[in-house]
């Protein structure tokens, strides 16, 4: 069981995961 390990690499991943999707609408919210 080595779920914790696996939710911190998901977390950490996941993170810049969603900055990288803000960044993207924000910039498309700029674009159009």
């Amino acid at each position: 069981m080595s779920g914790l390990g696996v939710g911190a690499g998901f977390t950490s991943t996941g993170a810049i995961l969603v900055l990288f999707i803000l960044l993207v609408i924000i910039s498309r919210s700029f674009l159009y």
